[in-house]
Parts: structure tokens; sequence; C-alpha cells
């Protein structure tokens, strides 16, 4: 137990950093770098309360919440709901199965981040765009707490400037989380011990999001969100292998 701690604690001051300076990745690094020593599932209940503080902080930190969701309440209920329906079966799933699909979202995340440059989408298809992508996005997150590939490109293909998307995914992320609990506590993922375990998480994640805004400020953005992209990416085809292989 002493050890899962330590190494969780370690974990997410690295996925805090990581979050603080970029926006986004919390539950990508965390989970991809847990469900390489330890079973995904385990992993997944561990991420549950510091995404939702990450998240909750970094929206609050961004301000503006009020009229956040008013712009993009459709992605949020969608997200929601679709998110929820989703954890009932990921309980169900085996290990490999869903080491499989948690390397193959985090793969999908780094490559469409890297590479990837959706058109964009006119005002009058907006409604559409947030109910595709928050259906997308609920699914992709009640299995792997991994919701923001589609999320990022729906962003970009409306074109958010940087302050729009840190707020925005802030608060998205933050209210995807509260059905995320809701239903790993259901399905029984989320148990008394994990639950302990998660909350504890909670302290070195806003230390490591501290120490990333702090780096944001003084490194060069583009470099560092590449890099963590590329370190993603090999997380992500490593799980693959391993459950395949």
């Amino acid at each position: 137990m002493d050890t899962l701690i330590f190494l969780a604690a370690a974990v997410f001051v690295l996925a805090g950093t990581i979050k603080g300076t970029v926006g986004i990745g919390l539950p990508t690094a965390a989970v991809g770098i847990l469900a390489q020593f330890i079973d995904p599932h385990l992993a997944l209940a561990l991420v549950v309360f510091p995404i939702m503080t990450g998240n909750a902080w970094q929206a609050y930190r961004a301000g503006g919440m009020l009229a956040t969701l008013k712009r993009y309440w459709i992605f949020a209920l969608v997200s929601m709901v679709a998110l929820w329906l989703s954890t009932f079966v990921t309980a169900a799933i085996s290990t490999d199965t869903l080491i499989t699909v948690l390397g193959g979202v985090i793969v999908i995340f780094a490559v469409t981040s890297l590479a990837f440059t959706p058109p964009v989408i006119p005002d009058r298809f907006d409604r559409l765009a947030q109910i595709i992508a928050g259906v997308l996005a609920g699914i992709m997150g009640g299995f792997t707490a991994i919701w923001a590939p589609p999320m990022v490109i729906y962003f970009i293909a409306r074109r958010v400037d940087k302050d729009e998307f840190v707020r925005a995914s802030g608060l998205l992320i933050f209210l995807g989380s509260l059905p995320l609990c809701l239903g790993f506590w259901q399905s029984g993922l989320l148990t008394g011990p994990n639950a302990l375990i998660s909350l504890m998480m909670i302290v070195p994640t806003l230390l490591g999001f501290t120490f990333g805004e702090i780096l944001r400020r003084r490194l060069n953005d583009n470099r560092f969100r590449t890099a963590v992209l590329l370190i993603f990416l090999a997380m992500g085809l490593n799980l693959i292998r391993k459950a395949l292989f």
C-alpha cells in the first residue's frame, strides 16, 4: 500500500505539472503512467478526485464560468450523460481489453493534437458539433477517464483562443468528473480504500499544477506541448504492446 501511495504521488505531481503547463493532460498522464505498473481499473479509480479538483481549480482561476457554461452547455450535458452511462461498461471490461482501449485513446489524443487541424465549424453547425463531440467525449471518458480528444478537436475547429481553451476545458472536464465519480462508485470501481487514496492524491496534483503554472510563464509552450504529446504517444503504444504481446 505504501509503495502504491508513493508511486501515485510522484505520478500525480508530474501529471499536475503537465496540466498546469498546457491546460490538459492530467488523466492522460496519470492513467497512462499508472497503467504501466498497476491494474488499469485501479488507475482509473485513483484519478477521479485529482481530475475533479485540478479542473475545478483551473476553471476557478480562469474565471468566467457562467459565460462559459452558457456557451458550451450542450456539450456539458451530452457528455455528462454519455460518460455516466459508459462507466457501467468499464467495470465489466477485461484488463487486457481496457489496457488496449486506454492505449488507443492516448495514441489518438497524441496524434490528433500533433498532426490534425480540423476544418472550421461555422456558427450554424455549432450545436450539432457540440452534440457529436459530447457523445464521443462521454463514451471515451466513461471507458478510460480520458475525454479530451473530441473536446480538443471541437475547440480547434471552433478556433477558440488560448484563454478560452484553458477556461472551457477546465470547466467541462470538471463537470464530466462528477458523473465519472458517481458511475465508478455505483459500478464498484471507486471503493472505500481506492477513494481514500484518490483523495490523498489531490495535494500532489495541486502542487504539480502550481509548478506547471510557473513553468508555463517561462517555457516555450509549443515545444513543451510537443514533447509531452510525443511522450503520450510512446506511452499509448507501449500500453497496446503490453496488452497484445
